[in-house]
């Protein structure tokens, strides 16, 4: 059999020396049974009162080997239960109780005090003392009970002496209608059971006063004969001071038992009623020990103890004085035990100390027995003696098996304790099973068991296979029980070891295997964690186990096994992985790592900390009130829940639910060591408070909202910012300020004192209380400064004293145009406008800054100023000159200056300039076609942007990846060339080409293409041709590859099938960027072979089947189906569409339209002061990208080009602003949302007769 020794190791704990019984597995095997002395099981209680018709029990049961034999003695005297009358034997095992029976005045001849004892060859055990009681029938002794005669208000007693009673008796007054008498302050019924009068009234005369006696152990009440109570009325009534009735003299002693309840009673007369009163010199009362009855004439004091031991004063009171009793207590103790005496088996040789210690008040008699017979009944030469209350024997042998008795004995009662010394002589016996095998676990201890029994107690010692003792190795230790601890296991321990246990009688031996196994270890344990809330922590745990043994890695939380949880996805549990999702506070904690086997166990642990924003502050409390009418609270704040991270500060807030309801205010932040502060408050705001709690990971939830206060009105503290008076008429003056906020009024309402008066003057202001935010001041002049006031009034009062603010009333447009300077050019794309400011007395207003509009212009014509609109800067007031920049070179333009003010703008100053020429846009579709292996052609468009005088083309090129062969460049000097040959190229390198327009200032921006020759493309990549089909016709797709040579192939249609007719389709040429072919005229309902050829090479095939029923007569192709006509038609269309377009431009310029109510509405619009913040950069009203063309170089054939596209939205062009003018010319402000595009166009001439740009015309 294996033993693990980690269950094994509790047994250590048993005590080799004293056994209290032979162990069962001594005699399993051999069927004896030890003897054993007698011990009483069951006796009777040491006072046993019995009442008429009970049976008399007397019980004393004892068990022992061999049987016991029981025997009587009542009063000293030897009693033989079996030869009385009336008395019933137990005729059972190990019983020696008996029963009487019959009536009372039988059963009175047993009393007396009875012990039994019981005995066999071993010794005599011995019963405590039992009193027994027999109580008759309770009866009243006959009395001539006479009347009670007293005069009123003299104190009275009627006494009940009831029979007395082994049992507590319950007393009762009633009278004869079973109505108990009323008791009160003033008359009282004693603990004797009298009844007591403190004074008597008339009323108090009865003749039936009856005391009523309970005897519950007989279950019968008694009556006294009524007492007659005759009060006789006296005129001569005098007060009386207290005089004690119980306990009549000045003081007594009294003896209370510890743990006892303790009754103390001072019944007292007099009249007036005296009252009672107790006190305890020696200190307070133990008021939760201390209860007073019976109107506080008694006091009962529980479970009395040495501490109250001492003086208990009564004191009765009345007007007239006081009566005094002292009651003097000492408190005395049953006897108690301290150390009672144990049995215990002991072997030959050995010494038997019984020790027996008690206490009690006074201190018990210790007094001993032996089997029953008194110390100094026995034989002088025995061989114990007594020593501080303890029996000792010495080399104590066979013959001293004996029953001893120790009883404590004082006046309040006494104890017994019945004690064996068994000496016993057994041979030694091993009880370990032989031949058991232990495993143990290296660095660990292990425990071989070696229980051993005999009498005398055998001597133990291990031994290894060669028969040596072990314990020459220290990490061998034997405990006293036999077992042997080896520490620090190692692998060299496994092996046999033997245990011998001997005594004088023989000795045995045991064989015990013990294997040694490797240690669990863990290799990598968990390591610390923290984590935020609501995210995921991960634990890992490697571990090292012994091959044999079942290996097992389980995880542990907080000491409690974690397991996955059926379809909680809360922790995960795999390969030594521990996964906790959706992280909560309540996840954190430690967690273990737990590595076992069925020897050992270890485990790692570490500690998760899961961290985020504090939970919500508890309570929030509003105290001091008396502050408020200072504007002040208290407030005060339970401490939130940090979640692991230090609470950086506390934000408090208010609501005011009846102005602004469900809206926070923050009233400021407090240190996070900090729960209260003193806060400053507004005047008439109703606040609820509540506190958030903040740290690094950001607030919490927060707070409940406090209670409601509200603070006492109060005159303003403050007045309205941002007072302004501005006019938006040339006679008014509109004064406007920002309103307090509600929080500011400091009453239910506010309004707003206005003064004003023109600057300069000392005299009267006028003023005027307004509830809106704003007041309008007629009848002024124009743009006159006056001194304004806004003062915060309300129900309270006013506000402090306002600050002074200049205003103006309404301006003028301005009456002078700037003079403008000579336009300086900067270079083709730039110019310099200068002019001279504006004498300040022309703005009638604030001077805001000038507005530059400038157009481009054809001849007599300003393109753009038609539809009132063109490039617009805005210039500061401090500025005098704008640089123009993105002009279109080599052309004419047209620029206006005019001063504005808060009003608008001034009449304009004109002047006109041009550019220079400047250098050309790229050239448009350059494009490369493939003539041969070492030739291309090049075509290409001319730029649209000529910019100047075109002169010619530059050509470069050089090829790709050739080690640095140089750029080959040359110009192309004709001006309307489109197409060039190159010659000579390499047919296997890829080159770039590089071509640019040229004027006399230059090479324009260059177009760049890559490309090859035919025989670098090799065979042309079509990709997925595709081919779809309708009843007479298909159309061939493919992908042209991207850097694929252009070139041109054929493609031919061939039908298929018999039957079919073969029509005179004939190979078309196609080009192989061109992407897409469609052929005409095949027959329906027929399969077709589609061929891509070029000269005699195969580039593709594809089939395709045509849509109908049948053979389709075709018609002889017509005009309409010519290339040439369909051009023709879409020709027309597109100069029928142009002329729409014409006619409606027209008419918009013609039409009448209401210029004066545009005017008019953008004069409203303008009439607020412009703020300082319009001057920023310079903006130009058109994009960068205005110079576009529209993608065609056919030239106009009347010089100008007609705008396209004029609906395009004005944020194609990067936020430019057009701006329109009246028919004046003057400016009104509106900007419009619309742009025209440029056209493009030219002659593709090489030069020009003005400096106009021909390719470029702007609307």
């Amino acid at each position: 059999m294996v033993v693990a020794l980690r269950y094994v190791w509790p047994l250590l704990l048993c005590s080799p020396c004293l056994l209290i019984e032979i162990p069962k597995e001594y005699f399993s095997d051999e069927g004896h049974h030890v003897m054993e002395p007698p011990v009483i099981t069951e006796q009777s209680p040491p006072r046993l009162v019995v009442f008429p018709t009970d049976d008399i029990s007397l019980k004393c049961e004892a068990r022992g080997k061999p049987e016991v034999q029981f025997r009587w003695m009542k009063d000293g005297v030897h009693f033989r239960p079996s030869e009385e009358l009336g008395v019933t034997v137990h005729e059972t095992p190990h019983s020696g109780s008996f029963t009487i029976t019959g009536n009372n005045s039988f059963a009175q001849r047993f009393q007396g005090v009875y012990r039994c004892f019981a005995s066999n060859q071993l010794g005599t055990a011995m019963s405590h003392e039992i009193q027994l009681m027999a109580e008759g029938a309770p009866k009243w002794p006959k009395e001539m009970v006479k009347p009670v005669e007293v005069e009123e208000r003299e104190s009275v007693v009627l006494p009940c002496n009831p029979p007395p009673s082994a049992e507590p008796l319950r007393i009762y007054w009633m009278n004869s209608k079973i109505l108990h008498i009323k008791q009160d302050e003033r008359v009282s019924m004693g603990q004797n059971g009298n009844l007591y009068f403190a004074n008597v009234l008339i009323s108090d005369s009865h003749s039936d006063y009856i005391c009523n006696a309970h005897f519950p152990g007989t279950r019968t009440i008694i009556q006294k004969e009524p007492i007659d109570l005759r009060v006789k009325a006296t005129n001569t009534m005098i007060d009386r001071k207290p005089r004690l009735l119980f306990p009549t003299n000045s003081s007594s002693h009294l003896v209370a038992l510890q743990g006892q309840p303790l009754v103390l009673e001072c019944i007292a007369e007099g009249f007036p009623t005296p009252t009672i009163k107790w006190l305890l010199p020696s200190g307070p009362m133990p008021a939760d020990r201390i209860t007073y009855q019976n109107h506080n004439k008694t006091l009962q004091l529980l479970s009395v103890g040495e501490q109250d031991d001492g003086e208990y004063h009564c004191l009765a009171e009345n007007s007239l004085g006081t009566a005094r009793h002292v009651y003097y207590v000492t408190v005395e103790a049953a006897p108690d035990w301290l150390h009672k005496p144990k049995s215990g088996l002991y072997g030959p040789g050995e010494t038997a100390r019984l020790d027996c210690q008690a206490q009690g008040r006074p201190q018990p008699e210790i007094t001993w027995r032996i089997n029953g017979n008194r110390m100094e009944e026995l034989d002088k030469d025995q061989k114990y003696q007594i020593h501080r209350g303890a029996l000792i024997l010495s080399n104590v042998q066979p013959g001293d098996t004996m029953v001893t008795q120790c009883e404590a004995r004082n006046r309040h009662g006494h104890l017994l304790a019945n004690a064996y010394i068994y000496v016993v002589q057994l041979p030694a016996k091993i009880l370990t099973v032989d031949n058991q095998t232990y495993m143990g676990v290296a660095g660990r201890t292990a425990y071989l068991l070696c229980k051993a029994f005999g009498a005398p107690v055998p001597s133990v010692q291990w031994l290894d296979e060669e028969g040596t003792t072990v314990l020459r190795d220290e990490r061998f230790f034997p405990y006293a029980n036999g077992t042997l601890a080896i520490r620090d296991l190692q692998a060299n321990d496994t092996g046999r070891y033997f245990c011998q246990a001997a005594n004088d009688q023989n000795n045995a031996t045991i064989v015990a295997n013990l294997q040694v196994k490797e240690a669990t270890q863990i290799t990598q344990g968990p390591r610390e964690a923290i984590e935020k809330k609501g995210s995921r922590a991960t634990f890992t745990c490697q571990a090292s186990f012994d091959p044999s043994l079942r290996p097992s890695l389980t995880w542990r939380g907080d000491g409690r096994d974690l397991q996955e949880l059926g379809d909680s996805d809360k922790y995960f549990i795999d390969d030594g992985r521990l996964v906790i999702d959706n992280l909560e506070y309540g996840d954190q904690g430690n967690y273990s790592c737990v590595a076992s086997t069925e020897l050992d166990e270890v485990e790692a642990r570490a500690q998760l900390l899961v961290v985020g924003s504090p939970g919500p502050v508890p309570h929030v409390e509003v105290s001091e009130r008396h502050l408020l009418k200072h504007s002040q609270v208290h407030l005060s704040w339970t401490p939130a829940e940090d979640h692991n991270a230090a609470i950086e500060k506390y934000d408090i807030e208010f609501e005011d639910k009846e102005m602004a309801p469900e809206k926070w205010h923050s009233l400021g932040k407090v240190p996070g060591n900090q729960t209260s502060t003193t806060l400053k408050l507004s005047p008439y705001v109703h606040y609820t408070f509540r506190v958030t709690a903040i740290n690094k990971y950001g607030p919490g939830e927060p707070s409940p909202p406090s209670e409601t206060v509200v603070t006492p009105e109060a005159a303003p503290e403050k007045n309205p910012v941002d007072v302004k008076g501005e006019g938006n008429e040339t006679n008014n003056m509109v004064i406007t300020w920002k309103p307090l906020r509600w929080m500011d009024w400091n009453a239910p309402q506010v309004q707003y004192r206005v003064q004003w008066r023109p600057q300069g003057t000392q005299g009267p202001w006028q003023e005027q209380t307004v509830s809106d935010s704003f007041l309008v001041v007629t009848n002024t002049s124009t743009f006159e400064p006056y001194e304004i006031k806004v003062q915060a009034v309300n129900s309270q009062g006013k506000g402090p004293e306002p600050q002074v603010t200049i205003g103006y009333s309404g301006e003028d447009y301005p009456q002078a145009s700037p003079e403008l300077e000579k336009v300086k050019a900067l270079n083709s794309t730039a110019s310099l406008v200068s002019w001279k400011p504006v004498a300040l007395a022309q703005v009638k207003g604030h001077l805001r800054g000038y507005n530059v509009t400038y157009w481009w212009q054809d001849g007599q014509r300003m393109h753009g100023k038609e539809h009132g609109y063109g490039k617009h800067v805005v210039v500061p007031a401090n500025v005098t000159s704008v640089a123009l920049s993105d002009l279109w070179p080599y052309s004419s333009y047209h620029v206006e200056v005019r001063a504005f003010n808060g009003r608008g703008a001034g009449p304009a100053s004109k002047e006109s300039f041009e550019t220079p020429e400047g250098v050309p846009g790229h050239p448009e579709a350059l494009h490369l076609e493939c003539q041969s292996a070492t030739s291309l052609q090049l075509h290409w468009k001319p730029p649209l942007s000529h910019n100047g005088v075109l002169t010619g083309y530059m050509l470069s090129y050089h090829p790709l990846d050739a080690g640095g062969e140089q750029q080959l460049s040359f110009p192309l000097p004709d001006p309307e060339m489109r197409t060039h040959n190159l010659t000579n190229l390499s047919p296997d390198l890829r080159y770039r080409f590089q071509l640019q327009a040229t004027t006399r200032k230059g090479p324009g921006e260059a177009i760049v293409r890559e490309g090859g020759t035919m025989n670098l493309s090799g065979k042309p990549d079509f990709g997925n041709i595709s081919a779809m089909a309708g009843e007479n016709y298909s159309v061939v797709s493919w992908v042209p590859k991207e850097g694929q040579c252009n070139f041109r192939f054929r493609i031919l249609f061939k039908p298929l099938g018999e039957g079919k007719v073969s029509s005179d389709l004939q190979p078309e040429y196609v080009s192989y960027n061109q992407s897409s072919y469609t052929q005409w005229n095949l027959q329906p309902d027929t399969y077709y072979e589609i061929r891509l050829l070029r000269e005699h090479t195969l580039l593709g095939q594809t089939n395709v089947k045509t849509n109908g029923t049948g053979r389709v007569r075709l018609p002889p192709a017509g005009f309409a189906t010519e290339g040439w006509f369909i051009g023709f038609v879409c020709a027309i269309v597109l100069l029928l569409l142009i002329l729409l377009i014409l006619c409606f431009i027209k008419r918009s310029k013609g039409g009448k339209y209401s210029v004066k109510d545009k005017e008019d509405t953008q004069v409203d619009s303008e009439a607020r002061p412009m703020k300082d913040e319009t001057f920023g950069e310079y903006r130009s009203l058109e994009s960068d990208n205005e110079e576009k063309a529209f993608g065609s170089s056919q030239p106009s054939l009347n010089g100008d080009i007609k705008p396209l596209g004029s609906d395009d939205s004005l944020a194609d062009y990067g936020g430019s602003v057009d701006v329109q003018f009246n028919e004046d010319g003057s400016f009104i402000g509106q900007y419009s949302g619309k742009k025209e595009k440029e056209a493009a166009g030219g002659n593709d001439s090489s030069g020009a007769t003005s400096p106009i740009n021909p390719a470029v015309a702007l609307e």
